[in-house]
């Protein structure tokens, strides 16, 4: 994987929390039109980019309780990236979740993931 072979932990701990969470979503953004395409190649690597982002947000030591949020996150993005097959539905509930996490995340929800999709 290259996608964010230069990213490092002392850049990515430049981001506010509200950007870092943004970045993660713009790679679950990208998936939902793979997952709903069976695409899963290329969902494949996506969910790969959004581990290794996570991992990235994690080792900045978020508060304890938003920590073990995204910690149980990652492990259900973990099942969707072992899964073999994209689950279109379990991605935009995971997607819907992450833009929960801040209240800046949580404004781009109506955006891109409309009420007629999966987690309304």
């Amino acid at each position: 994987m290259t996608q964010h072979t230069g990213l490092t932990i002392d850049r990515w701990v430049t981001f506010p929390l509200d950007q870092q969470i943004l970045m993660i979503a713009n790679e679950m953004n990208r998936g939902s039109r793979l997952a709903r395409e069976r695409d899963w190649g290329r969902l494949e690597h996506g969910y790969a980019r959004v581990l290794q982002l996570v991992d990235l947000t994690v080792a900045c030591r978020p508060r304890g309780s938003l920590l073990r949020e995204l910690l149980r996150w990652r492990d259900l993005v973990a099942e969707l990236y072992v899964a073999g097959a994209p689950d279109p539905v379990a991605h935009d509930g995971l997607f819907r979740c992450l833009l929960y996490f801040t209240p800046t995340a949580a404004q781009q929800i109506r955006h891109v993931l409309p009420s007629n999709r999966a987690g309304a």
